[in-house]
C-alpha cells in the first residue's frame, strides 16, 4: 500500500494542475481517484459497459455551427437494477475533470446504493475529457478559443440533462427517479444538476464540493489553513519544521554551489534550476498529503513521522528531505518548474469560470507567502488561451451568496458531505439550510472518502457517515415513489 501511495503521489506531482506562474499551491483538484493522470484508463469489470451518446455540441444556440455533434462517452452497470417496470432508481455520476474510468473504478459507493436500491448505475462523462472531445481530436478540439469555447459548465450540465432523458427514453423508463452524485467539482455538478434540472433529477449527493470558494464568500487563504492546521494537529514539531525550512532552502540556494547540494540532498533527479522550483514541489506534496489525508495511509502522519524521526543531529533540511521521501519515495524526484499549458482541460476552466482566488498571506500558515493576483491570472489566462476569466460568474449562474437563506427558499434534497481534514471544505456547505438541503461531515475524513468503495476496515466515523447518507437518499426515493402511487390513483380514480 504504502508503494502504491508513492507511485500514485509521484504521479499527481508530475501532472498537477494548478502551476506556480498562475496559481497559489493546491493540490489536483478532483475526487481522490484523480491521484492518476486525467487521461488515465482503468480497466473495469465486465458488467461496466461503455457507449457513447451523439450528443449536442452546443444547447443554447441555433448557429449552423451549433448544431454539430460529438462522441460522449457513458458507462452503465446493470448488475443491479429492478427494471424500468418497477420504477427502480437510476444513481448518475457527474463526470467531472477526469476519464470516466478512472471515477467508475474508485467510486465503489455509488455500486453500494445500487446494490441496496436495485438501482441502475450511470456513469457520464464530462465534455473535453477522456474520450468525449469535440471536433473529433483533442489538437482540434484546443486549436483556439472557438473551439474551446463550448467548454462550459453549464454546456456540460445540459449534457448530462440531454443523456439522461434520452436513455430514460430508450429503456422506457420514464418513471425511474434519477439521483445525481459526484466528488469535488462532479459534486459541484451534481449540487448544481439538482438546482437547474430538478425535473431531471430529484437529488443529489455533492461530496467535498467546495461551490462557496469564488468571489469573496469564503477567505482566500482557508485552504491553507486547513493543510496548516493538519500538519500541526498531527505534529507540533513537523509544523514548525516545515514553516521553518523556507527560508533555510533559500539561504542554502544563495550559497555557492548551494543548488546543487539542494539537488543533491533531496536527491532531484535533474539539477535545480532555481530553490522556488524545489520549494513549489514541495508544498505540493503537503497539500496533497493534507487534502488526501484518509485512511488507512494518513499521508500527513507518514510525512510528519519522517521528519520528526530523523536521526539526531539532522538539521531542518534534512528533516524536510526525509519527509519527501517518506511521501513521494526515491530513487529520485522528477522537480519541475510547472508551467501552465495551453493543453490543459483544467487549465482552460480556470481561466474562463471556474475562477477560485486561492492564496495565503505570510504568516496565516506555514508556507511561504502566495497571495492570489486576479492581473497576474488574467494576464497568464490571455496569453496561455486568448481569454479573460470571468471571476463572477459561477455565482452569478449558480448562486454562493447568502446561500442558506436563497437555496432555501427553493431547492431540496440535496447532501454536501464533506471532510474536515480535506483543504477544499473551507468552500463547502457544512450547515443544514433546510430540512432536506443537509450538511454531513466527519472531523476525521478528507477529500471524496465517502464516495470510495466501503471496506470492512473502513473507521466507525466513515461508516456512519455513508449509513446517514444511504438513510436520506432512501427517504427521497421513499417520497418519490408515494408520489408516484398517489398519482396513479388520481388518474384510476
Amino acid at each position: 500500500m504504502a508503494q502504491q501511495l508513492s507511485l500514485l503521489l509521484s504521479l499527481l506531482l508530475v501532472t498537477a494542475i494548478c502551476v506556480s506562474a498562475m496559481y497559489p499551491i493546491t493540490a489536483r483538484f478532483g475526487a481522490v481517484n484523480k491521484l492518476v493522470k486525467s487521461d488515465f484508463e482503468v480497466e473495469l469489470l465486465p458488467e461496466f459497459v461503455t457507449y457513447f451518446y451523439n450528443q449536442t455540441l452546443d444547447h443554447f444556440n441555433y448557429k449552423p455551427e451549433s448544431y454539430r455533434t460529438f462522441q460522449q462517452r457513458y458507462i452503465m452497470n446493470s448488475e443491479y437494477w429492478g427494471g424500468a417496470n418497477s420504477s427502480s432508481p437510476i444513481f448518475v455520476y457527474t463526470g467531472d475533470e477526469a476519464s470516466i474510468t478512472a471515477v467508475a473504478a474508485f467510486a465503489g459507493f455509488i455500486v453500494e446504493l445500487a446494490s441496496r436500491f436495485n438501482g441502475l448505475l450511470l456513469y457520464i462523462e464530462h465534455r473535453y475529457y477522456g474520450d468525449s472531445v469535440p471536433f473529433g481530436s483533442k489538437d482540434e478540439a484546443f486549436s483556439n478559443t472557438s473551439t474551446l469555447g463550448y467548454f462550459t459548465s453549464t454546456q456540460a450540465l445540459a449534457d448530462y440533462a440531454e443523456l439522461i432523458t434520452n436513455l430514460k427514453k430508450n429503456l422506457s423508463a420514464e418513471n425511474c427517479p434519477v439521483i445525481a452524485i459526484g466528488g469535488s467539482y462532479g459534486g459541484m455538478l451534481a449540487s448544481w444538476f439538482r438546482l437547474k434540472y430538478p425535473h431531471i433529477v430529484i437529488g443529489a449527493l455533492a461530496s467535498s464540493a467546495p461551490i462557496l470558494y469564488f468571489d469573496d464568500i469564503t477567505p482566500g487563504n482557508a485552504y491553507h489553513v486547513i493543510v496548516t492546521k493538519d500538519f500541526r494537529e498531527t505534529s507540533e514539531s513537523c509544523y514548525s519544521t516545515i514553516r521553518d525550512s523556507w527560508s533555510e532552502i533559500d539561504k542554502v540556494a544563495a550559497e555557492p554551489n548551494g543548488l546543487a547540494n539542494l539537488s543533491q540532498i533531496f536527491m532531484t533527479c535533474e539539477p535545480l534550476n532555481s530553490s522556488q522550483e524545489l520549494k513549489y514541489y514541495l508544498a505540493l506534496c503537503y497539500v496533497v498529503s493534507a487534502q488526501n489525508d484518509n485512511p488507512p495511509a494518513y499521508p500527513v502522519k507518514k510525512v510528519c513521522d519522517a521528519i520528526d524521526g530523523a536521526p539526531e543531529g539532522t538539521d531542518i533540511i534534512g528533516r524536510v528531505a526525509a519527509g519527501l521521501n517518506a511521501s513521494v519515495g526515491p530513487p529520485c524526484h522528477f522537480v519541475y518548474d510547472f508551467k501552465p499549458s495551453n493543453r490543459s482541460e483544467w487549465t482552460w476552466q480556470t481561466c474562463t469560470e471556474m475562477v477560485m482566488p486561492i492564496g495565503h498571506g505570510a504568516n496565516d500558515t506555514m508556507f511561504q507567502a502566495w497571495p492570489f493576483d486576479l492581473n497576474n491570472h488574467t494576464k497568464t489566462c490571455q496569453d496561455l488561451f486568448g481569454v479573460t476569466p470571468r471571476p463572477h460568474w459561477i455565482t452569478t449562474e449558480f448562486g454562493g451568496h447568502d446561500i442558506k437563506s436563497v437555496v432555501g427558499n427553493f431547492a431540496s434534497n440535496i447532501i454536501f458531505s464533506n471532510g474536515l481534514r480535506d483543504p477544499y471544505s473551507a468552500g463547502g456547505v457544512l450547515q443544514d439550510i433546510s430540512d432536506s438541503v443537509v450538511a454531513i461531515y466527519t472531523d476525521k475524513g478528507a477529500h471524496c472518502l465517502d464516495l470510495s468503495t466501503p471496506t470492512a476496515t473502513d473507521p466507525d466515523w466513515l461508516v456512519s457517515q455513508q449509513e446517514k447518507e444511504v438513510k436520506i437518499i432512501g427517504l427521497w426515493l421513499a417520497e418519490y415513489n408515494a408520489r408516484l402511487i398517489s398519482k396513479a390513483h388520481g388518474r384510476m380514480g
